[in-house]
């Protein structure tokens, strides 16, 4: 991430720290600390805060912004964990729209240009550009980070595999089958490109096919590739959805499609 840019590699590590330093003085579980289960939600809103927001408040609100979403992050544990289903990634989605909305009515927090509302009534699918597959796999695993070039996504893919070779494969097979998804469909060919359409498959088959897999779930790796799938459906109606609000999708999509398998299987275990 560093590679690819400075400013992103420093944020991420202070959003980090941040979250962590948070969990410890909040008493945490050492085991949920080690397993750095209360600070990587913090580390993406400091670095999709960083993105999206301009001017010399915005490293300050990104750090504040990481300390917070450790504290939402604890809350969402207790609240989700009575009924069985992880957090995920959704303190860092919850806390990321309600900044990036409050920019609106706070000067102090100044939105990029990247970010606006649009009418739905003036939106046009382009289906202009040529899609070439294998930059889309290396930018689907890049736009996890926030990084749009090849060599960074590249390095993450070497890392994942590096880490572990079965969730290496999965993230290939998710972030593949998520493009030829989107090429079905008829997406818009500079989104599956951009990886856009690939990110949240990745994490999803990641989290059904290895994460949350028992051995009672003996469909796990078909389940998984439907579960990646669905993405692509739920990116494209998430986005349509924010679109008057100018808000990113983010992870949403993976979130909901993750949920929707780990729900199912507390009724149909071998999904």
């Amino acid at each position: 991430m560093t590679i690819s840019s400075f400013s992103l590699g420093v944020i991420a590590f202070l959003s980090a720290m941040i979250g962590t330093l948070v969990a410890k003085i909040g008493g945490a579980d050492e085991t949920l600390v080690r397993k750095g289960l209360m600070g990587y939600n913090s580390v993406l809103t400091g670095l999709v805060l960083q993105t999206f927001l301009t001017g010399p408040t915005a490293w300050v609100v990104a750090l504040v912004g990481a300390a917070v979403t450790a504290i939402l992050t604890a809350t969402l544990m207790y609240f989700l964990g009575n009924l069985g289903i992880p957090i995920l990634t959704l303190p860092f989605i919850l806390l990321t729209w309600f900044t990036l909305l409050a920019s609106y009515k706070l000067e102090s927090i100044k939105l990029s240009g990247s970010l606006s509302p649009q009418s739905l009534a003036n939106w046009e699918l382009n289906m202009e550009g040529k899609i070439n597959l294998l930059q889309s796999t290396f930018n689907g695993i890049g736009q996890i980070f926030f990084v749009t070039e090849a060599i960074p996504g590249l390095l993450l893919f070497i890392a994942i595999f590096w880490a572990s070779r079965k969730m290496g494969i999965y993230a290939v097979i998710g972030n593949v089958v998520a493009c030829l998804t989107a090429l079905a469909l008829a997406g818009e060919h500079a989104l599956i490109l951009l990886g856009l359409y690939g990110y949240n498959a990745i994490l999803t088959i990641l989290a059904v096919s290895v994460v949350y897999n028992t051995k009672e779930n003996r469909y796990a790796p078909i389940t998984g590739v439907a579960a990646a799938c669905i993405t692509v459906p739920l990116m494209a109606s998430v986005s349509i959805w924010l679109l008057p609000l100018g808000l990113p999708a983010l992870t949403m999509p993976f979130v909901l499609s993750t949920w929707l398998i780990l729900g199912a299987r507390k009724v149909l275990p071998k999904l």
